[in-house]
């Protein structure tokens, strides 16, 4: 698993809240990453630097957090940027993949005109857990023609597998920062 050479400063700046949203939940807050300037420049330049010198046409960044780094993320790599959205959310004509949820399912969709075939494309989103959101929307962007160059994340957690879950299918991982549950 690669992480950012500013993994460590940018993993200093993120707050931790023990006990949020239920009892032994340790939730990783980013928001102190965004309200530093300095920390927030790091944290998309260690994305710019590991992607500029790859040929990407587009960032596929997940709903709603993976925005915030996939926007500016496109901005400075001169790529397109397009949100793989909640089930309802875009107002085109849509394709969707639904996955598998701990208790029930979810489902993400993308325009059905998002990507050409053979578009290389990143995707992105802020947290790595259990990898089935970031499976779905490889899945979403594979069936659409576009080509998966790597997944990304802010942050991964790999004591719960998803790391593991989306390598095992053939995809590479790249995460700012790793956090284990006891941190």
């Amino acid at each position: 698993m690669a992480t950012s050479i500013y993994g460590d400063y940018i993993k200093s700046v993120i707050r931790t809240v023990r006990d949020w949203p239920e009892p032994g939940v340790n939730f990783r807050d980013i928001t102190p990453v965004l309200q530093n300037s300095a920390a927030f420049r790091k944290l998309i330049d260690s994305f710019v630097h590991r992607y500029q010198e790859l040929d990407i046409d587009a960032i596929a960044a997940i709903d709603a957090r993976g925005f915030i780094i996939g926007a500016p993320l496109a901005y400075e790599l001169g790529c397109s940027f397009v949100p793989v959205r909640k089930k309802g959310k875009l107002p085109f004509r849509t394709i969707s993949e639904t996955y598998s949820l701990e208790y029930g399912e979810s489902t993400v969709e993308l325009h059905s005109d998002a990507f050409q075939k053979g578009d290389r494309i990143l995707l992105v989103d802020d947290l790595i857990a259990t990898g089935g959101t970031m499976l779905a929307a490889a899945r979403l962007i594979e069936r659409s023609g576009g080509i998966i160059v790597e997944t990304a994340a802010i942050i991964d957690l790999p004591e719960l597998g998803g790391g593991d879950m989306i390598r095992a299918e053939g995809y590479s991982v790249f995460s700012a920062c790793t956090f284990t549950e006891d941190e």
